[in-house]
């Protein structure tokens, strides 16, 4: 049995408010993922990632699994090619708890018995996700674009 988890923490000085929005607003995480989280956000609902320098290319499928705004967010993840095998869907919980002005954002990914390879596409991902996130709401500024070639590119 594989019990691979992904963790990631981070703070961010934006309200839990601006930070869900930030997370499911099409125009907003364009600006600092380079993609387009696509979905009405409803229960049972599909997702998908759409790349923003290669219109109309899915990067990521899944359902909709826990919508709590502005609390957590709960997404099946897969490959497209897998979007049909629920059994290669990871999962991803995201959760938002204010902290005095700041808000802590905790990434949790899990379930890769089915999908192994799909803990390294993450891995170097979310992080960069996640801080060119941060750098956007409390900078206005996104980090760069990562190069094609970058390690954490596959998940772009």
């Amino acid at each position: 049995m594989n019990d691979a988890k992904f963790v990631y923490v981070i703070y961010i000085d934006a309200s839990s408010e601006t930070i869900w929005n930030a997370l499911l607003d099409v125009e907003f995480t364009h600006e600092y993922w380079g993609g387009e989280n696509i979905s009405d956000w409803k229960v049972g609902s599909d997702w998908e990632h759409r790349r923003a320098d290669d219109p109309g290319t899915v990067n990521m499928v899944g359902k909709v699994l826990v919508c709590e705004p502005p609390k957590q967010l709960v997404l099946s993840w897969a490959a497209p090619a897998d979007k049909n095998d629920r059994a290669r869907h990871t999962r991803v919980a995201i959760t938002l708890e204010p902290v005095g002005a700041m808000v802590r954002l905790t990434v949790n990914h899990d379930e890769f018995e089915h999908a192994p390879e799909m803990l390294a596409r993450i891995s170097g991902g979310w992080p960069w996700v996640l801080s060119s996130l941060k750098s956007l709401l409390e900078t206005g500024r996104p980090l760069p674009p990562l190069k094609k070639d970058a390690a954490v590119s596959s998940c772009r």
